[in-house]
């Protein structure tokens, strides 16, 4: 856990129990337009007081407040005096500390549940209806509440299923109310910051990019910044924001490995650069990687080979920036990397001038590169990340852009990668991104992969004759984060086009497939 919190804006602290929600929780208390940061249950009194939290979250969690070994919470923590908000295990935890009762009755309540607001249903529930689909999954309940604490909401297995305290400020609720499918839920989180802790909506895009040009100016002062460019949103966004910031000390390096999609490369070089002013150098690679993956088909291999591949070319040109600026008397000493805030919690929330990580969207920077890494982004999420792009001026068509791997469409061939199969897959995905686009889907859909089956042959039928092409596969799915994902059912119609576009318009391809699999047990990339 950090010690200070990430921005100058006092947070809503989410206490995580091990929740599989504990980030949406905490992407909802932006939404409403509040700054909030994850800590671990492990977290002391001290160090929660430390963050100066303006408000204090707790999560759900997988356990049962009796088991052995249950995830905890230091009990000086309540008594901070902070307006807090338990969340189905959290709040069993708050109940349980505070003198209420907690017990297992043998029902459980798993799923959409209605629920009954009790009277006005307190600041916390209050114009919402007086019965409301809830989204459950607990089977201890809170049987009494603690002194002091009103019943706010109950369910046919559940007596006390909300309850609050307003001299205290303290609230709880059985349900998730950071799901969607808990009908009034975010409007519950709403009245938790806003009317309950009195919680102004100061969080919000034109804020962090002040904030943020401040705080990149004060760590760079006059020194030289390298930023690889991979088109990507996160690595986009980072760069124009430090441009934003340090204006030509920066230099954004671009790297044409010949395994983007149609028009990436104009689109950086052209249009990015248009709307920031960016200094670009492209490094065209594109022979190169080709003849390092000649013969290759499986899947680790290509990564670990695009991989380096990747290191050596962007080695080769900041050896080359290095040079050039130290004989100017000012060497480049910082490195732009677009770490986001799942990046930070995912990885224990560590600060600090670490190693790049090898899964980063620009295809896996050398671990001994001695830089001090600038991370303009890592207390935000991708929804965040879009609108700063946005409010920074950058193109739609790369601020909306879905997330795409570092080793491109290299892993979205099954098989050997070749100039032809990469043409083949390039001009099916501009089809499928084309339609997707023209029907208005792109919003629904977290992204949609488009894989060619090299080694695999089908035949088929085209004019007057058989055919045996290769089949392409349509993988559109829906996330919050691409932790877990399910299918997006695209209208009949859409597919249809997309299909018939296809196998009319890209050669050696007669067949298109449907991946109707959900995350898990699928991932969302084939390879």
């Amino acid at each position: 856990m950090t010690t200070q919190t990430e921005t100058a804006q006092r947070p809503v602290l989410v206490v995580d129990f091990g929740a599989q929600y504990a980030q949406l929780i905490a992407r909802r208390v932006r939404e409403a337009g509040v700054y909030s940061e994850i800590v671990p249950h492990t977290a002391t009194a001290d160090e929660v007081a430390a963050k100066e939290p303006v408000a204090l979250i707790l999560s759900g969690g997988p356990s049962s407040v009796y088991e052995d070994g249950a995830p905890s919470l230091d009990p000086g923590i309540l008594q901070l005096g902070v307006p807090t908000l338990g969340i189905c295990y959290g709040f069993q935890v708050m109940a349980q500390q505070l003198g209420g009762t907690v017990a297992n009755t043998g029902l459980r309540e798993y799923g959409a549940t209605d629920a009954a607001v009790t009277g006005s249903g307190g600041v916390l529930l209050e114009g919402q209806p007086a019965e409301q689909n809830v989204w459950m999954s607990h089977g201890d309940q809170v049987s009494a509440a603690p002194e002091g604490f009103e019943v706010l909401a109950s369910t046919a297995a559940t007596p006390v299923a909300a309850f609050g305290n307003a001299e205290k400020c303290f609230y709880g609720v059985q349900w998730h109310p950071e799901v969607k499918h808990s009908d009034y839920g975010q409007q519950v989180i709403v009245n938790f910051l806003h009317k309950a802790a009195g919680l102004a909506s100061d969080w919000n895009s034109g804020n962090v990019i002040a904030e943020q040009v401040a705080r990149i100016r004060a760590q760079v002062g006059t020194g030289r910044v390298l930023s690889a460019l991979s088109g990507g949103v996160d690595s986009a966004v980072s760069t124009a924001l430090v441009h934003e910031a340090v204006g030509d000390q920066l230099v954004a390096v671009f790297i044409d490995h010949g395994l983007l999609r149609k028009g990436e490369r104009e689109q950086v070089e052209n249009d990015y650069v248009a709307s920031t002013g960016v200094r670009l150098i492209t490094v065209d690679a594109r022979e190169t990687f080709l003849t390092a993956l000649a013969g290759v088909s499986d899947p680790e291999q290509k990564r670990k080979i695009i991989g380096r591949e990747f290191i050596r070319a962007f080695e080769k040109v900041q050896q080359e920036l290095i040079a050039e600026a130290a004989a100017e008397g000012d060497p480049i000493r910082f490195l732009v990397q677009g770490t986001l805030y799942p990046d930070v919690v995912e990885s224990g929330g560590g600060t600090g001038t670490a190693n790049i990580k090898s899964h980063h969207n620009v295809g896996g920077l050398p671990e001994d590169l001695q830089f001090e890494l600038v991370e303009p982004l890592r207390t935000l999420f991708k929804d965040e990340v879009r609108a700063i792009g946005r409010e920074l001026g950058l193109p739609a068509e790369i601020v909306g852009r879905q997330p795409f791997p570092g080793p491109g469409l290299g892993i979205r061939i099954v098989g050997e990668v070749t100039a032809d199969r990469l043409e083949i897959l390039r001009d099916a995905d501009a089809i499928a991104r084309e339609e997707l686009t023209r029907a208005g889907l792109d919003g629904e859909i977290w992204q949609c992969p488009v894989v060619l089956l090299a080694d695999v042959r089908s035949v088929g039928v085209q004019g007057d004759g058989r055919t045996y092409g290769h089949p392409i596969v349509l993988r559109p799915v829906s996330s919050e984060d691409a932790m877990t994902a399910d299918w997006t059912r695209l209208p009949y119609d859409v597919l249809s086009k997309i299909s018939n576009r296809i196998t009319n318009e890209v050669r050696e391809v007669n067949r298109v497939v449907l991946d109707v699999t959900s995350k898990p047990p699928g991932t969302i990339e084939w390879e």
